[in-house]
């Protein structure tokens, strides 16, 4: 015998009902839930990132057809000089930009700009810019609790947190972090911080140094935006291999790394309880046996939401070096190294789905949209590209109607 229990007019009546009444009714209440629930948007506002110049003015707004991979002729969503890395806040009302760019304010360093996001047209709206604290902001980060922009500058060296207020406003910053060789090394090793990340507790910061050849560790504190060398305070990787940027496995049990000047990607295993790195493998991101020839390096990397693939972008090679992750240990197969339709492919955006990968060619102007194969992780083109000038990130919120 089943209990069910209906509601009319604020008044709970119980009913036990046996066997298909019961199934029936369960059924016909589940449904009434669910009709009430809003329908998830088959589209997604995509924003692009890209290098200032004749071609471009600042951060551009596409929209993706969830259904056919299909992207709206681009629009300027804001002017801001060289916006070549986008981070949206958890909430989806703001989005920053690091801007690469050598003065601010007549004085040297990078910049941090803050928008606030129209999510039913994707117009943004200009909030406020911070200095970034070092030359070249080329990454950054919102973490996960949306109190702090986390930004790391190439041409410093270093990083920073800028506190965020409620309104979306970014504040000086609270933390900074110098990098410096190590004792002994020539005049030519110079700290090239190239990547933020945090790790999914949102206790540790890992800054890819693509200079010193190490992952920087820091302990992050959101409440007081800090950063704190941590003990050990960096994982070594190969002399000359350049780490760029950096990503976790949903489960934060492993971190990839990929390598801009040795072409490959370096597997981690990850300690949750003291921010620890180990690495246990590292792959070329082009074919077997083919070599790394002038004129190549890697950009981005991101593993599929699923956990099940890995991505990494060759510029020269033009291709997605596509990889399976070994759900128990979370080692790399090499799957494919799909040609991008296009010259220098520098940043690309998985949508939230895992449906579509989209990717920024920063020399042809272009954006071409692949689909994801949900079994293989192999990319086949969709037949869809845009041209937006010089495109170097790509981020997507949700559109609301």
């Amino acid at each position: 015998m089943n209990r069910l229990s209906y509601t009319f007019g604020g008044c709970s009546i119980v009913v036990l009902a046996i066997g298909t009444i019961s199934a029936i009714a369960f059924l016909t209440h589940r449904a009434a839930a669910q009709s009430q629930t809003p329908a998830r948007s088959k589209e997604l506002l995509v924003y692009v990132g890209t290098y200032t110049a004749d071609k471009s003015k600042g951060v551009y707004v596409s929209r993706l057809d969830l259904a056919t991979g299909a992207l709206t002729p681009p629009e300027l969503a804001a002017e801001t000089p060289n916006p070549s890395f986008l981070a949206v806040h958890p909430t989806g009302h703001f989005l920053y930009a690091a801007n690469e760019v050598r003065t601010f304010n007549n004085l040297p360093g990078g910049a941090v700009s803050g928008f606030a996001i129209d999510r039913s047209s994707g117009r943004l709206t200009p909030i406020n810019q911070q200095s970034s604290r070092g030359e070249g902001a080329v990454h950054l980060m919102v973490d996960r609790a949306g109190r702090n922009v986390l930004v790391a500058n190439y041409g410093g060296g270093n990083a920073a947190v800028l506190p965020i207020d409620e309104s979306g406003r970014l504040k000086e910053a609270s933390a900074f972090v110098q990098h410096t060789p190590p004792p002994g090394a020539g005049a030519n090793v110079r700290p090239r911080a190239h990547s933020i990340n945090l790790d999914p507790a949102n206790r540790f910061a890992y800054v890819a140094d693509l200079g010193l050849d190490q992952v920087r560790i820091y302990r992050f504190e959101s409440e007081a935006g800090s950063l704190v060398p941590n003990e050990p305070p960096f994982v070594a990787l190969d002399p000359g291999a350049g780490p760029r940027h950096f990503a976790f496995h949903p489960t934060a049990r492993v971190a990839y790394v990929i390598n801009e000047k040795h072409v490959t990607l370096t597997a981690f295993t990850h300690d949750p309880r003291d921010g620890r790195l180990t690495p246990f493998q590292t792959v070329t991101t082009l074919p077997a046996g083919e070599p790394v020839e002038i004129g190549y390096s890697t950009a981005e990397v991101q593993v599929h939401p699923s956990g099940r693939f890995l991505y990494g972008s060759n510029r020269g090679h033009n291709s997605l070096a596509v990889f399976t992750i070994d759900p128990a240990t979370g080692r790399l197969t090499f799957v494919e190294a799909k040609p991008t339709q296009g010259a220098t492919p520098r940043g690309f955006g998985i949508d939230p789905t895992g449906a579509y990968l989209l990717v920024a060619h920063q020399r042809s102007d272009s954006i071409v949209v692949f689909r994801i194969d949900q079994t293989t992780g192999r990319l086949k083109p969709t037949g869809h590209t845009i041209a937006i000038g010089s495109p170097a990130a790509v981020r997507f919120v949700e559109l609301r109607p």
